[in-house]
């Protein structure tokens, strides 16, 4: 398939040149294509980053989902098996992740850089249906006040994720792993019933009596 040739002849640019393209003529004259051809799948070079970290996140969901204790876990293991998953797919290409969280997380940190706009879309409508079903196993408080923006606190908490992996020196990145646990285990107990909760429902039994 023409796209995924384009995509790989790309990747193996950057991977071997530490940069993209000088432009799209030059990468299509490479592959032996005309130029219009890369045009019809993509506007250009910044789409392509977007389509390979988009990948990357699909295939942590689906490689997770696919293990067959997942039914079994509830909304935390879910995240948790997601991010570890993720973060075995981005050693794997260890050098393109790198090379791109390095050159576009640094700029502004707490704003998503394009190149993780789809990861980012597809992440949060990822974790909208895990603090669903969290709400309905009663894993996650209900508070319909502030949850509509949950997934935006946990997109920021992807972001630490990525931005820590991309700083750390450890052997085999140990420190993001835990990082993930920790990271994850406070987030969960920010979003779960917790005291107030408790206060609050007593509140209310009082307020109805």
């Amino acid at each position: 398939m023409e796209k995924d040739r384009i995509k790989q002849a790309y990747l193996d640019f950057v991977l071997n040149e530490g940069r993209p393209p000088q432009s799209v003529f030059k990468l299509t004259q490479q592959l032996g294509v005309a130029e219009a051809e890369f045009y019809q799948h993509y506007p250009n070079f910044d789409a392509i980053d977007r389509e390979i970290w988009a990948d990357f996140g699909r295939q942590a969901r689906e490689t997770a989902a696919a293990e067959p204790v997942w039914e079994s876990y509830g909304s935390r293991e879910k995240l948790l098996a997601f991010y570890y998953t993720l973060l075995e797919i981005l050693k794997s290409n260890r050098s393109y992740a790198l090379m791109s969280l390095r050159r576009s997380l640094h700029r502004v940190p707490a704003l998503t850089p394009r190149v993780l706009d789809d990861f980012r879309q597809d992440f949060e409508r990822f974790v909208t249906d895990l603090l669903a079903d969290g709400r309905v196993s009663g894993e996650i408080a209900n508070r319909p006040l502030v949850q509509d923006g949950y997934p935006r606190f946990f997109w920021q908490q992807a972001l630490f994720v990525l931005g820590f992996f991309a700083k750390d020196d450890t052997v085999n990145f140990e420190r993001t792993d835990a990082a993930v646990e920790k990271a994850v285990t406070l987030s969960f107990d920010l979003v779960g019933r917790n005291t107030l909760d408790s206060a609050v429902d007593f509140v209310r039994f009082l307020v109805r009596r």
